[in-house]
């Protein structure tokens, strides 16, 4: 169990990079930046799609993808039309995912900055990082807020693995909830460890096959948007 949350001790590699200012150089408020992060095939670009189809009709929103060799991520969302074509750009990390979210975010932090000078101003950007492990995190520097995504055909003892992915994230999701029968999951049990993990910090879970599947997560992303732009510049 996590409880005490003493964060700061326990993974230092958080703070890597100082949190990036709130504002622009001409003054204005910077996007909101949000990472989404989690192991292979939990669903972090369908939630990417769906968010962005969910948002993209009251919110200017562009999204940076991260794969190690290829643009994968970024030609799924180009051929789903999720967003015009100069609202999303790829990173190729080259090594592992966390490297270039966590350690060396510069060709990512770049690739947001460059987004927001191309077709800003911007209310929201999304990273997603390439397929990682438990330990995943992002820098602060990167983003204000981070997302991340495991599932249950991964098994009902994720949640109790924990990890900083799992235990420090702002938003746990727990995706494809629509397999549990068919897998040998018990979604309460799931929950309670999670809840185990995390003390307060929000757990919510999805089946992005079914409609409007993806709202928990737009109602947090709206919340956070929120309290965003309530901020001083």
């Amino acid at each position: 169990m996590h409880l005490d949350h003493d964060l700061d001790a326990r993974f230092p590699h958080r703070h890597s990079y100082s949190a990036a200012a709130p504002g622009r150089p001409d003054g204005t408020r910077r996007a909101l930046r949000l990472g989404l992060g989690g192991p292979v095939g939990t669903g972090k670009t369908a939630t990417v799609a769906a968010l962005c189809r969910a948002l993209r009709d009251e919110l200017s929103l562009a999204v940076v993808t991260n794969d190690i060799y290829t643009r994968e991520d970024a030609e799924f969302l180009l051929r789903e039309a999720v967003l015009p074509a100069g609202r999303i750009t790829a990173v190729e990390t080259g090594a592992c995912p966390h490297t270039a979210i966590r350690d060396d975010i510069s060709a990512n932090l770049e690739a947001v900055e460059d987004l927001e000078d191309a077709v800003g101003p911007l209310d929201l950007i999304l990273v997603e990082s390439g397929g990682d492990n438990l330990t995943a995190t992002f820098s602060r520097g990167l983003v204000d807020a981070q997302i991340f995504v495991i599932d249950v055909a991964g098994g009902d003892d994720i949640p109790r693995k924990g990890g900083p992915g799992v235990t420090t994230a702002d938003l746990l999701v727990i995706n494809k909830t629509d397999l549990a029968p068919y897998v040998g999951v018990d979604l309460e049990g799931m929950a309670r460890d999670a809840k185990a993990q995390r003390g307060d910090l929000p757990v919510t879970f999805t089946s992005l096959k079914s409609d409007n599947g993806v709202q928990p997560v737009t109602n947090w992303v709206r919340a956070r948007l929120a309290d965003w732009t309530a901020g001083p510049a």
